[in-house]
């Protein structure tokens, strides 16, 4: 049987985008009935927010694959963390025959779905009980 504390995980790496700015994307997703997620992100202009979409379809299709019993509507977005990774560092030519360092920032995303609790599907903690 499933370990409660492990939940349903996917793991993106090398992933071109600054961790800075896909963090404020993950907030808003943060402990949310799965279809309730997608529908944010896949509405948002952000580049942040298809890299974590595409993660969190993994992680979803990885919980949906290992229990059949499970359904879309019991899943929640349980944790979801940017790490940063390494840094392109590139030359950026500057006027007067000078030269910068460019840093292209990548990024590392981990998302763990889980079931909810409880028989009401649309029962996800909320984030008051949370903290």
């Amino acid at each position: 049987m499933k370990d409660k504390k492990s939940g349903y995980r996917a793991i993106s790496k090398y992933l071109i985008g600054s961790p800075y700015k896909v963090r404020p994307v993950a907030d808003l997703v943060r402990r949310l009935p799965y279809p309730e997620a997608i529908s944010i992100l896949e509405n948002m202009p952000h580049k942040g927010a298809e890299l974590i979409s595409k993660t969190v379809k993994s992680a979803a299709s990885n919980a949906l694959a290992d229990n059949k019993k499970l359904d879309e509507d019991m899943l929640y977005v349980r944790e979801i963390y940017i790490d940063e990774g390494p840094r392109l560092k590139r030359i950026w030519f500057r006027g007067r025959g000078r030269a910068d360092m460019q840093l292209k920032r990548m990024c590392h995303i981990t998302v763990v779905v889980d079931e909810t609790v409880g028989s009401n599907s649309k029962s996800a903690p909320s984030k008051k009980a949370a903290k």
